[in-house]
Parts: C-alpha cells; structure tokens; sequence
C-alpha cells in the first residue's frame, strides 16, 4: 500500500473526503516527525510505539570491493509493534 492507496482507505473509512483524509495523514506523519526529533516517544495503545535509537558506530564491509568501511554513528527511528497490532496480524 502506498500513501494514495491509504489515503483512500482513511477517507472511505472515516467517510470524508480525500483532500481531508490526506491533510489529517500529512498531520500525523507532521506530528510523529516533530515528536521524533525533539527525542521523545510516541505510543498509540494498542497499535505500537514510535521511538528513537541511537546506533552505535561499527566497522562494515563494502560487498563489492570487501574493503573494510567505518560506518558512523546514527540516531535513527524505530517501531515496537503494540499488543493489539500483533495479535491482529498473527495467522
């Protein structure tokens, strides 16, 4: 699924229009980016949690020279899936 595609969906499910179900998408992507970049967490019960990292540096390989490369140091954003969000996608 790609943003259009959910768009659709949150404007069929929540039955307004696209132009509204892409402008309350493009504010929680705002919302979740802003939270993320100030440090903090955000939780949504039963769906998960929006957190950052920090990734420590490391030594990497270049798969097409095998030369050894150092790869820096990161703060990157990562996702806990939450009880609810599990338990609808098990088989």
């Amino acid at each position: 699924m790609n943003k259009d595609a959910l768009v659709q969906a949150i404007a069929e499910g929540a039955e307004i229009s696209k132009a509204q179900a892409e402008k309350a998408l493009t504010s929680f992507i705002s919302a979740v980016t802003k939270t993320l970049q100030s440090g903090d967490s955000l939780a949504i019960s039963g769906f998960g949690t929006f957190k950052v990292s920090q990734r420590a540096a490391r030594q990497g390989v270049n798969p097409k020279t095998g030369e050894r490369i150092q790869i820096a140091a990161a703060t990157v954003p990562k996702f806990s899936a939450g009880k609810g969000l599990k338990e609808a996608v098990k088989k």
